[in-house]
């Protein structure tokens, strides 16, 4: 089994980034990703090249899922000049990402730095507390 297809929380969508050795990085629709874990937090990052915060708009919905939107601004550009070759042109992309149980949904964060947009996904903390009480019997 394919370390980066074990964790049920990531779409299939995924699995031709992780798995697809022949795609060639100029024909992909989309951004490449990363999703990193540690015993504290799921990682994710989103390439980003050329891009600032005001591109990007990261929220849960309804369901409880992470969504990523990014739009890239226009931006004054010398009308007489044409891009030969073009690689990272993302001008528009959302994606939905189906959290695990474990993701503290009131702790995400999201930043953008040096062209990659990360987002935090904190793990509830679980530590195990020891309850000492008296059980009353009826």
């Amino acid at each position: 089994m394919n370390m980066y297809t074990r964790n049920g929380w990531l779409p299939e969508v995924f699995n031709d980034f992780f798995d697809t050795n022949s795609m060639s990085r100029t024909s992909a629709t989309a951004p490449a990703i990363n999703v990193l874990e540690s015993n504290s937090q799921y990682t994710v990052e989103l390439a980003a090249p050329g891009l600032k915060k005001e591109d990007f708009a990261v929220n849960v919905n309804a369901d409880g899922d992470l969504t990523v939107k990014m739009m890239k601004q226009q931006s004054d550009k010398d009308e007489t000049a044409r891009y030969l070759r073009r690689e990272f042109a993302y001008s528009k992309f959302e994606q939905t990402l189906i959290l695990p149980k474990d993701v503290d949904r009131t702790k995400i964060a999201a930043r953008v730095a040096d062209g990659v947009l990360t987002v935090d996904l904190p793990k509830i903390n679980k530590e195990e507390q020891k309850v000492v009480r008296t059980i009353d019997v009826s």
